[in-house]
């Protein structure tokens, strides 16, 4: 028995303060997902506080938080999560960590797979040791499907024991990230949690994705590029029951331990390419059908049912009601993304 007791010391304490007003730092809180989880967090949770730490590369953009410019509970911080100083200097302002910050992009993995290391392995090494040694602070990662591979048509789903077969630069980063977080929950006994999600949608994603790259593409009277045939299957979840999921991690989910996370809504590369078409009174004749990303994972699909029966989360929006919500925001935002895309 001996054995658990700095677990559960750590259990505890986590849920002490749980009960307080906490402080949270979300690095890559700039980015798609990391500012939804900071809009929804402080709307749940108003008298919690929130730093901010995002390097402000090609993918973050302070436009996404214009409207918490003047939130006391809010901060913001420019700096690399690899700046061991001023990560440290960070952490020992806050009590829990939630961490976003990556270079996701598949395709700029194969071309510079450089950035995905330092960002994504030594920038979570960085922040690893920040927790552990300003007083084994609260620690949440937030990682990809990715890291498992690819299915077949009939495989069954991936779960939280499935064996890591990561195949592009940017899921072994993530992989690599993954075995640090746990490393460090077994060796120091940081209090740490995981989840892994599924693709993410809605608003303020930045259009070198697949649903917001064709919308504003076909905004602009731009054809769409579908890889290969169209056939590659994801499973998509909207960004916000992504953040609920992270949420009830928080509250609810047992250090050391691993969630996944997904939406529950297998579709095709064409299938989703076609719902967009639809939705904008557009054709097939849209489609561009280009050669093949390099070593394209077949299907990626996530059972969910751990963090059904111990977060009681489940998603809430369904595919056809997020599209529709998505399509809206970019039609309603076209000055935020047609900057991007330029």
């Amino acid at each position: 028995m001996s054995s658990f007791k700095p677990y559960i010391g750590l259990f505890f304490y986590f849920k002490i303060v749980d009960l307080q007003y906490m402080k949270l730092l979300v690095t890559g809180g700039a980015g798609f997902i990391g500012s939804n989880f900071i809009h929804q967090y402080l709307k749940n949770h108003p008298n919690d506080s929130i730093i901010n730490l995002d390097l402000l590369t090609y993918a973050g953009n302070l436009e996404n938080l214009a409207d918490l410019a003047n939130n006391t509970n809010y901060r913001f911080v420019q700096g690399d999560n690899c700046d061991a100083d001023l990560v440290n200097e960070l952490v020992k302002q806050v009590d829990v960590i939630v961490h976003f910050a990556a270079e996701s992009h598949v395709d700029r993995s194969i071309t510079d797979p450089s950035a995905f290391v330092r960002t994504n392995v030594l920038g979570t090494y960085t922040l690893l040791e920040a927790a552990k040694n300003n007083g084994n602070k609260r620690f949440h990662h937030v990682s990809t499907d990715e890291v498992f591979g690819a299915l077949k048509p009939d495989d069954p789903k991936f779960q939280e024991n499935t064996l890591y077969d990561p195949r592009s630069p940017y899921s072994a980063s993530k992989a690599s990230s993954d075995h640090l977080v746990r490393a460090y929950w077994h060796t120091y006994q940081l209090p740490v949690t995981i989840s892994n999600c599924t693709n993410n949608y809605g608003p303020y994603q930045y259009p070198e994705k697949l649903i917001p790259l064709f919308i504003t593409n076909l905004m602009l009277n731009k054809k769409v590029p579908v890889y290969g045939q169209g056939l590659n299957i994801r499973d998509w979840i909207y960004v916000d029951d992504h953040n609920l999921g992270i949420e009830a991690i928080l509250q609810a989910g047992k250090l050391g331990e691993t969630y996944c996370l997904g939406g529950e809504n297998e579709l095709t590369n064409l299938d989703i390419t076609k719902l967009i078409l639809q939705a904008l009174n557009k054709t097939e004749s849209e489609i561009e059908y280009v050669a093949d990303r390099l070593g394209h994972d077949f299907r990626y699909a996530m059972d969910i049912s751990k963090a059904k029966r111990e977060l009681n989360w489940q998603p809430q929006v369904d595919f056809q009601t997020g599209l529709q919500k998505t399509i809206a925001w970019y039609q309603n935002n076209q000055a935020w993304w047609e900057k991007l895309k330029k």
